[in-house]
This record gives C-alpha cells, sequence and structure tokens, in this order.
C-alpha cells in the first residue's frame, strides 16, 4: 500500500477532475445548465473521483489495452456517456504517479505520445483491489445512465427556449404582477413534470 499524506505532500492529491463539454458541466464546475447536474453537490462540483480512485481506473482501462494519456481520458468520457472527462493536469500527473508505483510502464509506440502498458505489479494490485474498481466502474456507467435519461435534445431545447424568453421578458421590465405571474406558470409546469 502506499501513503496518502505522501502523496497529498506531492501534490498529486491536490487537483479535481474537470468537467468538460457544451451542454455538460462547465469547467469551473458550476455547471452549463446552471448547477445540480451529475457531478453537484452543496455549494458546487463534488468529486468524483476521491484519492486514490483515478488511479485505479486508469490502471484498469491500461490492463484492458495499453493506451496514451488521451486514449484514457476518451474512455472515461465514452464509459459517462459525455458527462465526465478527468482534465489532462489530473491525468498525466496520476500517470507518473503509477510509473513511480511501478504499475504501469512505457510500452513501445509509433509517433510521438507515450503509450503505457500494466506491469505484472500493476496486475496484482488490480486483483488486491478488485471490489473497489468494480465499484468504480459501476459508479461511471451510473453517471452515463443518468446523462443518456437527463441529456435529451428536446428537453434541451425547450429549456434553452425557456431561458430566452425568460431573458427578454425580465430584461425589458416586468411589474409585479407579470412576474409573479411567470414565477406561477414555470411553479406549475415544474409539478406537472414531476406528476408524469
Amino acid at each position: 500500500m502506499f501513503n496518502t499524506e505522501t502523496l497529498k505532500g506531492k501534490g498529486h492529491l491536490r487537483g479535481r477532475a474537470g468537467m468538460r463539454g457544451a451542454g455538460r458541466l462547465g469547467q469551473d464546475g458550476r455547471g452549463a445548465r446552471g448547477g445540480g447536474g451529475p457531478g453537484h453537490g452543496r455549494g458546487g462540483r463534488r468529486r468524483i473521483f476521491d484519492g486514490g480512485e483515478l488511479r485505479l481506473v486508469l490502471l484498469k482501462l491500461i490492463a484492458e489495452t495499453p493506451r496514451h494519456g488521451y486514449d484514457l481520458i476518451r474512455a472515461i468520457e465514452e464509459l459517462t456517456g459525455g458527462a465526465y472527462a478527468p482534465s489532462p493536469g489530473i491525468v498525466y500527473p496520476t500517470l507518473t504517479l503509477l510509473g513511480e508505483m511501478g504499475l504501469i510502464g512505457e510500452h513501445a509506440a509509433d509517433g510521438t505520445r507515450k503509450l503505457f502498458a500494466i506491469t505484472p505489479e500493476g496486475v496484482a494490485h488490480l486483483e488486491e483491489r478488485s471490489a473497489e474498481v468494480a465499484g468504480l466502474l459501476a459508479r461511471l456507467a451510473a453517471l452515463g445512465d443518468l446523462q443518456q435519461k437527463t441529456d435529451s435534445a428536446p428537453i434541451r431545447r425547450a429549456m434553452h427556449n425557456l431561458r430566452n424568453v425568460l431573458q427578454h421578458k425580465l430584461g425589458s421590465g416586468l411589474d409585479d404582477d407579470r412576474l409573479h405571474a411567470a414565477v406561477a406558470l414555470i411553479d406549475e409546469t415544474a409539478q406537472k413534470i414531476e406528476r408524469l
């Protein structure tokens, strides 16, 4: 096992993985959709991975097939249906750490990008932590399922339309009666959707 306090001191656990993509959560963690989406907690984004969890996911993906750093980012993004992709600023230092731990090594590759392969020590480490790895992959799959359920194009279009109408009306100024009428319509619509 490794000492997480030592790793914190080296800065390996300080960063947070970024959320990416238009229509997904923004890099700042507040969310392009206005919050409340996958990966959000009170006061902003919660971490998708804590401590050594990203290391285990990357190691598992590398065990399946040797990969480049960019391939690992895309693989995680695919597992989550596009809801989450760790930032290069988190992935590449984590790969360096996995190499320092002797769990991965560079594999012969064409081109300039480093291709990483798992070592026998890495295989043993994954076997020791197999239940945790399965749980992490299940978490990513659940995030992908949630993304698929909530990322419908017609819903995005309707929400965009509502936002534009509200911005236009509020920008032109609404008296108190019209403002309260708009709020009542939004609340009524929310209640009807909740009952679907």
